[in-house]
């Protein structure tokens, strides 16, 4: 009997290997870094749709593309970025750190998290697959209003298809999170002792099983006025196509802070260890996190002030998108107050640390100028809001992952990363992403529409410049990829604890961790 029982304590510390290991794993691990390739070929995905469009906007008249064409690149985009690259990515490091920082052995849903990663392939399968369609992709922007979505050919039903099943996919990652942080910490780890990274993540799966139903009832009233008759969007019929905008932004805005409240819990784990001194605020942090998840889900009608809504809906909307900067803003202080009088380094995940507090706070003032009603009327659909989101989202969202990967690496891999080159490659993302957003503010504030594949001669100077800023911003992550194999190739292992000032319980354990983290849980004092 002891014999067995001796057997089968083997068969489970044993790693199984070969394809199999990946198709059928329930180790956090091992699904973590799944994700995280997966979100790396998507954000190669996403970006050749990017250079398509600055391809085409490098001077005035159409060169390369029809504006069909065009129309379908500027959807898919967004749609792969935000789905296919920055929440995998997000969740493919909450995958690999937060059993190791709560003190648990694994996920507490080790196969539904396994499902929820294997849902994503076939969906972005479906999803790019619509390219292909007699009729192309959507077309609609990544917003899919209608009427004009409503003008999708065969591709629309099995775009709706991918975005329910994104949904899925994020709804079971977020249960599993929730379940896992709630049940499984270590003992002597309180809510208050948990890392920011473990509390940011767990306000964000509050905000994706709140929000991402109901994206999936507006793409699902969509369906049904396309093909089963109703009219819930169409005017004709009695419809509001303005209604679809509500349900879609109430879900669009939190979806924002989903994107970047992950990236918030990162930055203030780095900061710490580079300025090795304790995260200064720390109950003001997870206090201003909460606050800004509440507020996002009372702001979603910025997006739509030129729809004619009342005035004292304006003025709401107005003042409470403003109020999300107080929470920000304590934010950016205790991470500034954090590094004052501290033993800084300039290691490259604190380059990019430090890279995201600059450029982001520059995409929340360009925020809080949207957020003022008749500004807005003036911005509304211009490169300006173009410029706005994506210094939220490019130096916001992927500079945090970025940063996250090359803090971590040398913890999952055992191997240190080429410094030199990684500085490189963070001096070129940021000089290239500068040149590629910044100049989009001048274009949209002199009134240049958005999702237009042609423009007035007088933005051809600053749109040159953004496509080179962008060609070279994709040709700089070439360089990324080549320090990630480069990395791994290694055979020299990094010293167990890599960061000097990193503190934490996955910091206890060598590097790499092995398969199975704790044996029994620690204990946190």
């Amino acid at each position: 009997m002891s014999t067995n029982i001796d057997k089968l304590h083997d068969d489970h510390h044993h790693t199984p290997s070969g394809i199999m290991r990946w198709i059928t794993t329930t180790n956090h691990k091992d699904i973590g870094s799944m994700y995280l390739w997966f979100s790396l070929i998507m954000f190669f995905v996403g970006g050749l749709m990017a250079l398509v469009i600055r391809a085409e906007l490098f001077q005035p008249g159409l060169q390369l593309v029809v504006p069909g064409f065009f129309n379908q690149m500027t959807t898919m985009h967004a749609l792969v970025m935000i789905f296919g690259a920055v929440m995998p990515a997000f969740v493919g490091l909450a995958n690999w750190q937060l059993p190791i920082m709560i003190g648990a052995p694994d996920m507490a849903l080790p196969r539904l998290n396994n499902w929820s990663f294997w849902i994503l392939p076939f969906a972005f399968t479906m999803m790019l697959s619509t390219l292909f369609f007699g009729s192309g992709g959507p077309a609609a922007g990544w917003t899919l209003y209608p009427p004009l979505s409503l003008q999708g050919g065969d591709s629309f039903p099995f775009t709706i298809l991918s975005i329910h099943m994104l949904g899925l996919s994020s709804i079971l990652g977020a249960i599993n999170v929730i379940a896992t942080i709630l049940n499984m910490r270590a003992p002597g780890m309180t809510l208050m002792k948990m890392p920011i990274f473990v509390w940011t993540w767990l306000i964000t799966a509050f905000l994706l099983i709140a929000s991402m139903p109901v994206l999936a009832g507006a793409v699902t009233m969509l369906l049904t006025d396309k093909f089963f008759g109703t009219m819930f969007f169409t005017a004709s019929g009695g419809g509001d196509p303005a209604m679809f905008q509500h349900i879609f932004w109430f879900f669009g805005h939190p979806e924002v802070y989903i994107l970047i409240l992950p990236a918030f819990g990162i930055v203030s784990t780095i900061i710490p260890a580079f300025s090795r001194k304790r995260l200064f605020g720390y109950d003001s942090m997870v206090y201003a996190t909460a606050s800004i998840a509440l507020l996002s889900f009372i702001v979603w009608a910025h997006h739509m002030f030129t729809v004619g809504m009342p005035l004292a809906g304006e003025i709401f909307f107005m003042f409470t998108t403003m109020l999300i900067a107080i929470p920000t803003g304590v934010k950016v202080f205790n991470w500034v107050a954090t590094m004052w009088k501290g033993s800084m380094t300039f290691e490259t995940p604190m380059l990019f640390a430090l890279a995201f507090i600059v450029l982001f706070t520059i995409g929340g003032f360009s925020g809080l100028m949207l957020a003022m009603v008749p500004a807005d009327f003036q911005y509304h659909d211009t490169y300006f809001v173009v410029a706005h989101f994506h210094y939220v989202l490019v130096p916001g969202a992927v500079f945090a992952i970025m940063a996250a990967v090359y803090y971590w690496l040398p913890k999952w891999t055992g191997k240190m990363y080429n410094e030199g080159l990684g500085k490189l490659h963070f001096w070129l993302t940021t000089i290239f992403v500068n040149l590629t957003f910044f100049p989009m503010h001048f274009v949209g504030l002199a009134g240049m529409p958005r999702r237009i594949p042609d423009y007035a001669v007088q933005f051809a100077d600053f749109n040159a410049i953004a496509s080179v800023g962008a060609f070279g911003f994709g040709l700089s992550q070439l360089l990324f990829v080549y320090i990630l194999f480069n990395t791994l190739k290694k055979d020299v292992t990094a010293e167990d604890k890599v960061w000097e000032g990193a503190e934490g319980l996955e910091w206890t354990l060598p590097s790499p961790p092995p398969y199975h983290s704790f044996e029994e849980a620690p204990k946190v004092d």
